[in-house]
């Protein structure tokens, strides 16, 4: 996620800086390189063994060290990011108007990297008009505001500006700094949703598919810069971004068609839509009343998008399919996997809690001809972020 990134994080005196010691942490995990500067009155909330035990580095804290002092300039140019979480009320108004009475502070004004915050203060000081105003001024030098949190404060009170959790954090700096321009000039089409196969005009075979992990997809693709295009089939959720080439379809013939239009084009198809496998044979052209023999429906096959797409599939082009299971998943993916000719699958299972149909969470595990990768319960939109990561490190990096 931030393989070879490096970031500075600067920790000033706040409470919250407790909050900075699994954003370190969550920030190495990541794949960064992370050097710490802390304010001295941040030693009074988390101790810089703890910092630079996780950090791997030294922590740099007095601006008169005899090491630090010539390293100001050369940080603020190293970093690609310079990262204070927590900022506290007095290093906000410090950062406001050009105070250098610490590393933190001569690292920040020396920085040509971008910098983002994360203030955190307790609710008549967040609300204060001088903290307005400095806030206005990081806002008007170029610096990058992380939205402060409503919730239990350090004083006791109930309300706004708590410093926003790590993950929020994490994701923050994630989407504004690097997760853009990655996909720059790649075509990439995403099916979603499920299809409905009518009956008659009143009835339809259908699945409880929501089309909620493939909109994510779509999202997260359109974020890192490629063109997108989404055939949704039949869903109640909304695509917001007007940037997504929405087609919207009901039947599986009718995505078939559209995918088949479309896929000489592109550069990666990622088959997320749960296609029914069968149709029915005859669609009655009126209502089928109910009758006391019963009613027998005959099915036939729909056409299999993924393994057309796979028989089709150029030098350079990338495909990316998904398989839901109930038993024996791992090896009925690493079969979809080579006889569909797909570069990727992506396996849900429906043993996995909040996985599969109607969850705003899903987990996976992703096989490519030579690796298996799983990953733990997310949100959708976090898996998304997860699939196209592998997808950018195997293809595109």
């Amino acid at each position: 996620m931030l393989k070879g990134k490096k970031i500075i994080l600067g920790i000033s005196g706040s409470i919250a800086a407790y909050k900075s010691v699994f954003l370190l942490r969550l920030l190495v995990q990541a794949g960064a390189e992370v050097k710490v500067i802390m304010t001295p009155a941040a030693k009074d909330f988390v101790t810089p063994l703890t910092i630079s035990t996780l950090s791997k580095n030294q922590v740099l804290i007095d601006l008169f060290d005899e090491e630090s002092w010539s390293n100001h300039v050369m940080l603020g140019r190293w970093a690609d990011l310079f990262l204070i979480a927590p900022l506290s009320c007095n290093t906000l108004a410090k950062m406001a108007h050009g105070n250098c009475d610490n590393l933190l502070l001569a690292v920040y004004l020396s920085a040509t990297c971008p910098v983002a915050v994360a203030p955190a203060m307790d609710e008549d000081m967040w609300k204060h008009p001088t903290t307005k105003e400095n806030l206005k001024s990081l806002e008007s030098f170029g610096n990058y505001i992380i939205p402060v949190g409503n919730g239990e404060l350090a004083s006791g009170l109930y309300g706004e500006g708590r410093m926003a959790e790590p993950e929020q954090v994490l994701e923050f700096i994630y989407e504004q700094f690097f997760a853009t321009g990655q996909l720059n000039g790649k075509n990439i089409l995403v099916t979603a949703g499920p299809t409905y196969e009518p009956i008659d005009p009143v009835r339809f075979i259908g699945n409880h598919s929501s089309g909620k992990m493939g909109i994510a997809l779509a999202n997260e693709l359109n974020k890192r810069g490629a063109s997108v295009t989404l055939i949704l089939g039949p869903t109640e959720e909304v695509v917001e971004d007007s940037k997504i080439n929405l087609i919207k379809v009901n039947t599986a013939l009718e995505m078939y068609e559209a995918v088949d239009e479309r896929y000489d084009k592109i550069d990666l198809a990622i088959m997320a839509a749960a296609v029914a496998d069968f149709t029915p044979a005859m669609k009655a052209t009126q209502k089928i009343k109910k009758k006391e023999a019963g009613f027998n429906l005959e099915l036939v096959k729909t056409k299999d998008i993924l393994k057309a797409m796979g028989e089709r599939k150029k030098k350079g082009q990338v495909l990316v399919g998904f398989a839901l299971e109930t038993n024996n998943e791992k090896e009925f993916a690493k079969e979809k996997l080579i006889k569909k000719n797909a570069d990727l699958i992506v396996l849900n299972s429906m043993k996995d809690s909040g996985a599969g149909f109607n969850h705003d969470t899903n987990k996976v595990t992703i096989f490519s001809k030579d690796q298996e990768i799983e990953f733990e319960t997310k949100t959708k939109r976090e898996v998304a972020k997860d699939i196209v990561d592998t997808i950018i490190r195997l293809y595109y990096a």
